[in-house]
């Protein structure tokens, strides 16, 4: 009888052994394994532009099921409402009021600016950027080679990421030449294309499943910051349709405008790439092992001269790019990893693109000396939430249009525009998610709070400033409703 309990026992530690996705998230390691990390950006993708969201014309089956089989957030926000600062953030782990890029410009992360790649780096991972990157320019301390990533392809520059089919990409620190052909190209490699030959996301793709083919031997950190499906503003201007696909795919027959088309065509190509993503995971015998972070810069555009409201782009929320209302910040997030998330679960833990370098930390068992203004959501993902820090808030500014400012804290949201001298707006988002009834006359407590953190979270500098002309409330907040 011992005998017989005894192999019997022996079989149970052998299955966990072999199959540690047996045992409940609660009871996993957390990083026994060195677990791959994807995180997939999309470029101005809303609130509402996916299926799990609530999308109901665009069709997003991939991504739709890392929903199915991961966690979906409801209160997750980018880290800006356009594209560098936003990136910034994620790679730097400091909200805008501390980071260095702020803004859309020319500016390239310095030597002492650490990022996500060199936090994780140390533990024994490659790392990999493909897509856009925005945050340093050829020749400067920006370049994503300089910052402790190994391997990089794809757009330094944000205008030059505007053209889908560019003359040339960046692999590593060399340029690429393509077959495209652009006769107005600007100075940044930006124009609109005569001769399309080479699809970037096709290329982009390419690269994404040679890297995981490259390094499926090893723990690998891949950012994958995907230019889809941001316009093309030059192509815009010159033809009224900025969107930019190869074909307009299962939408080619919808009796919508080509730019509703181009757009869906757009997301769904997105939709695709991160299918194909998963499909190489599995070929490798990698998803069990790789966790998958899926969300957008921040909120829609109606830069393709596409209809925001066809669509529900940005669904409950108000507003869309460059607003501070959450139609310009609150993004999709999803997170899969078998055995560790529990899937099909959803949260409204008040997160942000600013946490993803603290939980990168926290999944590959690293301590993180950097200062940061993020917090690890490593608990939530794995179920344990008694264990969750949380924020006291989450904080932006933004120097275009007039500039402005906001805050959410708990279930307060708080926009001040202009920054630093505006009247304060302030809403409950758990009752008024799009930000329709201002509490502040009713709660001149709040109202004192919140100055003093927007006081408190902006550190001062010289190279961002103020521009353009204040947006009336109105105009900001029917944008894209």
């Amino acid at each position: 009888m011992k005998r017989t309990l005894l192999i019997l026992a022996l079989i149970c530690l052998q299955l966990l052994y072999l199959r540690p996705d047996l045992l409940s998230a609660d009871e996993k390691p957390t990083s026994g394994d060195k677990p791959n990390i994807i995180y997939i950006m999309a470029d101005d993708l809303g609130y509402g532009d996916l299926g799990c969201y609530g999308q109901t014309w665009i069709k997003t089956p991939h991504i739709d099921r890392l929903a199915r089989n991961g966690m979906k957030f409801t209160d997750f926000y980018a880290g800006s409402t356009v594209c560098a600062p936003s990136r910034c953030v994620l790679m730097t782990g400091l909200h805008t009021g501390h980071c260095f890029i702020r803004g859309n410009g020319k500016d390239n992360l310095r030597p002492e600016d650490i990022t996500v790649a060199e936090v994780i780096k140390p533990a024994g991972y490659a790392t990999g950027q493909i897509g856009k990157w925005g945050l340093g320019h050829e020749g400067s301390t920006g370049l994503p080679t300089k910052q402790v990533f190994d391997f990089f392809f794809g757009y330094l520059d944000q205008h030059h990421a505007h053209l889908y089919y560019p003359t040339f990409l960046v692999k590593n620190e060399q340029r690429i030449q393509l077959r495209n052909e652009v006769p107005d190209e600007g100075e940044w490699g930006q124009g609109v294309a005569t001769r399309k030959v080479d699809y970037s996301p096709q290329l982009m793709a390419k690269e994404t499943l040679g890297f995981i083919d490259q390094h499926k031997n090893e723990p690998f950190f891949l950012y994958l910051s995907y230019t889809l499906p941001h316009a093309n503003n030059e192509a815009r201007g010159r033809t009224g349709d900025g969107t930019a696909v190869p074909n307009h795919g299962i939408y080619g027959k919808e009796s919508w405008s080509k730019q509703n088309k181009g757009q869906a065509a757009m997301i769904t190509y997105l939709d695709d790439m991160v299918g194909q993503v998963v499909r190489r995971l599995e070929k490798h015998d990698l998803l069990d092992n790789s966790v998958i972070f899926f969300t957008s810069d921040n909120g829609p555009h109606s830069e393709a001269g596409n209809d925001v409201t066809f669509f529900d782009a940005n669904g409950p929320v108000t507003g869309i790019k460059r607003a501070m209302y959450d139609g310009g910040i609150r993004v999709p997030m999803i997170v899969q990893w078998p055995g560790h998330v529990k899937p099909g679960t959803t949260t409204d833990l008040v997160a942000g693109g600013v946490d993803f370098m603290a939980t990168a930390a926290d999944i590959v068992n690293v301590k993180l000396d950097t200062p940061t203004d993020g917090i690890s959501f490593l608990p939530t993902l794995l179920g344990r939430n008694s264990e969750q820090k949380k924020h006291e808030y989450l904080y932006w500014e933004f120097y275009e249009q007039g500039s402005k400012q906001a805050l959410r804290a708990g279930k307060w949201k708080a926009i001040r525009r202009p920054l630093g001298t505006g009247p304060i707006e302030i809403y409950d988002v758990s009752k008024d998610i799009a930000e329709q009834n201002d509490l502040a006359k009713q709660r001149p407590d709040l109202v004192d709070r919140f100055e003093n953190i927007f006081t408190e979270a902006h550190v001062p500098t010289d190279r961002w400033k103020p521009q353009g002309r204040l947006r009336s409330k109105s105009g900001e907040r029917t944008d894209g409703r």
